[in-house]
């Protein structure tokens, strides 16, 4: 896929009030400080798109960009972060779940994982949670330059044997680098093709 245009349209914290129009959306979803804002530019190529902050925690709104006048990406916040209060994490955790049970418009979520961690209790809940609630997600894997390639696969291997204790088979995934561009084609291609699946249907 080529990306032509790529245009922030709103931010909001009410799921009611975000874009109406019957285009697919496509949800970026992680911890905090898991490398989204930098992934999200990447994809764009452009570098100012997603705001990059060094405070984890910086996305506390649903954000909307229109993508080829046709898809929207969203931007939603990091879950898990430890330094904002827990009234904030409420009111992230009330519209974060309002949104994937509500938004009609979404079809593919993506949750990114730190792929230099292990596996973390607060990714597992959550991707269990999409599971229950039946919305479809894949995982990328963010920051892979930061791991030399053996240690890439291994750490690979251990979050997809982690996944299977509980899951019946591995999610779709990408391995991804923001700086380097690594996976930004295998990305961008999933989503065209849910995108063309979706104008046959």
């Amino acid at each position: 896929m080529k990306i032509t245009s790529a245009e922030f349209v709103m931010s909001n914290s009410d799921v009611t009030k975000c874009p109406n129009q019957a285009l697919p959306e496509y949800a970026f979803i992680g911890r905090s400080n898991v490398g989204k804002s930098s992934l999200i530019n990447m994809l764009m190529q452009r570098k100012g798109l997603a705001k990059t902050s060094g405070r984890p925690g910086k996305t506390q709104l649903i954000n909307h960009f229109l993508i080829n006048k046709n898809w929207h990406l969203v931007d939603l916040p990091g879950y898990g972060y430890a330094r904002v209060s827990k009234k904030s994490k409420k009111t992230f955790q009330k519209f974060i779940t309002a949104y994937f049970e509500s938004r009609k418009q979404l079809v593919l979520g993506f949750v990114l994982i730190d792929i230099r961690h292990e596996a973390q209790p607060i990714d597992l809940e959550f991707m269990t949670y999409l599971g229950h609630e039946q919305i479809p997600f894949n995982i990328v894997f963010t920051k892979a330059d930061k791991l030399k390639p053996n240690a890439l696969l291994r750490n690979v291997a251990q979050f997809e044997a982690k996944m299977l204790e509980t899951w019946e088979v591995m999610p779709t995934y990408f391995v991804t680098s923001s700086s380097q561009y690594t996976g930004r084609e295998e990305l961008l291609k999933c989503i065209e093709d849910v995108n063309s699946e979706m104008q046959r249907v």
